[in-house]
């Protein structure tokens, strides 16, 4: 938690968060929030206003008493660039504190260079696409990267990705901080796109609700009681690592049978690649130019789609396995709602039916009671939707009073007596 010198200090930060959570909102609205008093309310706010942190927006509506003036967050006095990508593609955007998109940019991941090449990618992202916006590096408050694997968010560290061999111990918090000078923030992809989901998209606030996100991995974004579960080395939600068929295909882990070596995009591209190989028939070769190597999971999608008796068989395997998958989760954490990438909605129309059929039929009929099934909303801006809003929250956090030294120093004494 951030900490400040005064109470004076943090009397501002709480007006702020306030005003961002409820705003329009009036003096008389805080100070029956907060119980501060009105002058003080007054004074702080007349600061904020000159900060230019604070807007006033007009007269509020009450049909009886004196019309209030309204304030709200002035959204365009501070700036975020927020990143997610993967072994497919990188995601920038710059954000205003009311987390809407200013400008973005897309391009594939250059895994070529190695991690080195990987870092200059993320680094030269960040500066395009805020040059893009029009904003200047001087604008931005805050940098967040929402990354594809195991990651240590306290320093800021990519451990390690199973899409990404070379992508290990990375400190980003660091390379970052030392190359903008502003606060950062890493987080992993599949909880980014989870918080949004759950604050923007198909989630609806819900207190209880799991994502399942799907493409060159398989990750699952848990909340419960309306807090994201992480678990003590933030590996909760490895889903995709679940073991699933005894002495099934090797995974990237390094186990043997995972869901995502049996259903993940990579491997049913695979199982197509080597039937292809071995002499079937499948409009799956010409969506790949006509070179097995190229086929990708969502060639096989495709074909599926239009039709394709092989890679339709190849599906239904993904739908039996991510549903028993699902009916453990279901069983584990009793959701009110689970929320499946949209991606998975191309296979065909009836795959969400289908998987929660399944789940029905395996999980706890407790379990199942009253739960949604549900398709994402928010598309491939959601890990940046997410790991912004992660980054406000981090922003706008209300801080403590720091303590005097010589407090600190007799607490320090008591701890170490």
């Amino acid at each position: 938690m951030k900490d400040v010198s005064t109470k004076r200090e943090r009397d501002k930060s709480v007006i702020i968060d306030i005003v961002r959570r409820l705003g329009p909102v009036s003096r008389v609205d805080i100070h029956d929030l907060t119980r501060l008093r009105p002058g003080t309310i007054s004074l702080l706010v007349r600061e904020l206003l000159r900060e230019n942190k604070l807007l006033e927006v007009g007269p509020s509506d009450n049909p009886l008493g004196r019309k209030q003036v309204l304030l709200r967050l002035n959204e365009e006095s501070g700036f975020i660039t927020a990143i997610e990508f993967d072994a497919d593609a990188v995601v920038a955007a710059v954000l205003n504190l009311g987390a809407r998109i200013k400008c973005s940019i897309k391009e594939n991941t250059y895994l070529t260079g190695g991690m080195d090449g990987l870092i200059r990618q993320l680094l030269d992202c960040t500066t395009r696409v805020v040059a893009q916006a029009g904003i200047g590096t001087g604008s931005l408050v805050g940098i967040g990267v929402a990354d594809p694997g195991l990651i240590d968010s306290r320093e800021g560290v990519s451990i390690t990705s199973s899409t990404i061999e070379f992508w290990k111990g990375v400190p980003l918090k660091r390379i970052f901080e030392a190359e903008f000078d502003v606060p950062f923030l890493l987080e992993s992809n599949t909880r980014a796109r989870t918080i949004a989901e759950r604050i923007l998209g198909a989630g609806h606030m819900a207190s209880d609700m799991v994502y399942v996100e799907y493409g060159a991995g398989i990750g699952l974004g848990i909340v419960t009681e309306g807090r994201i579960l992480r678990g003590r080395g933030e590996c909760a939600g490895e889903f995709g690592h679940t073991h699933v068929v005894e002495g099934g295909p090797a995974c990237k882990c390094g186990s043997f049978g995972c869901l995502e070596a049996i259903a993940g995009a990579p491997a049913i591209a695979a199982r197509a690649r080597t039937a292809v190989l071995e002499g079937a028939a499948s409009r799956v070769l010409e969506l790949a130019g006509g070179d097995p190597s190229l086929i990708t999971g969502f060639h096989v999608i495709d074909a599926a789609r239009q039709g394709d008796t092989m890679c339709s068989a190849i599906l239904d395997d993904v739908e039996k396995y991510l549903g028993l998958g699902l009916a453990n989760v279901v069983n584990l954490f009793n959701p009110s709602l689970l929320v499946l990438d949209r991606r998975l909605g191309m296979m065909d129309e009836s795959v969400l039916d289908q998987i929660a059929r399944v789940v029905r039929r395996q999980a706890l009929q407790q379990s199942t009671e009253g739960l949604e099934f549900r398709y994402s909303e928010l598309g491939e801006e959601a890990g940046v939707l997410g790991i912004a809003l992660m980054v406000l929250e981090q922003l706008f956090e209300i801080p403590s009073i720091k303590l005097p030294k010589f407090l600190r120093e007799a607490g320090a004494q008591a701890a170490n007596a």
